[in-house]
């Protein structure tokens, strides 16, 4: 599974941004995707999941109520939704994808960052 994910970008504290995370080389409909984000200097951090179906989603506790996460299966494609956008949340984001559901980093697939700048 190759993981593609785009969207990232600058923003103002208090703006909204949309990533994406596409999925290529198997259909992503039986896989778990997941969002992290690293800032600098810190390790990579949970953000988000999502089943297979959509039907359960878990975020990290920082996120919960401003981040929302969804997938479009006939697309391939996963999102992640970012409303109320703080200076901390800025950080390079990765889409991940799984056979089980996780939310540690031990996910078997990775997309390349997009980087998200939230500006103050």
């Amino acid at each position: 599974v190759q993981l593609q994910a785009s969207g990232g970008g600058l923003v103002q504290t208090g703006g909204s941004l949309r990533l994406s995370c596409a999925a290529s080389g198997r259909s992503s409909s039986s896989l778990y995707m997941g969002w992290f984000r690293q800032a600098p200097d810190k390790e990579r951090e949970f953000v988000a999941t999502i089943s297979p179906s959509g039907a359960i989603t878990r975020y990290a506790d920082p996120v919960k109520g401003r981040f929302t996460i969804s997938r479009d299966n006939a697309k391939n494609t996963a999102y992640l939704q970012m409303n109320s956008l703080k200076a901390e949340d800025t950080a390079v984001y990765f889409c991940a994808a799984d056979l089980v559901f996780k939310v540690s980093r031990s996910y078997v697939y990775w997309g390349q960052g997009t980087l998200v700048t939230v500006s103050s």
